[in-house]
């Protein structure tokens, strides 16, 4: 399967090049026309449907539920500074 891969990108290949160089041309002899079409169609009609369906209710209740308490507290620490002094001031 790959050697049959490798194959025909070589030639690919090939033909860009015999294309690319002029080797090979290609002039339009005659131009290409769409086919005519005539649809003619009849009134049609969709299908009805009789369809039931559950309510969805949403609302809230209360319950207990246990959540974890984070007490924090402040102290004081020394953290690094960065500044910036222009002509000597800062």
């Amino acid at each position: 399967m790959r050697k049959i891969l490798i194959l025909l990108a070589i030639l690919v290949i090939v033909a860009i090049i015999l294309f690319a160089t002029g080797f090979w041309k290609v002039d339009q002899t005659r131009e290409g026309a769409l086919p005519d079409v005539n649809v003619s169609a009849s009134g049609g009609q969709l299908p009805a449907f009789d369809v039931d369906s559950k309510e969805v209710v949403v609302g809230t209740t209360e319950t207990n539920v246990e959540v974890p308490k984070i007490e924090t507290e402040t102290e004081k620490v020394e953290v690094p500074v960065v500044g910036v002094k222009d002509n000597g001031e800062e």
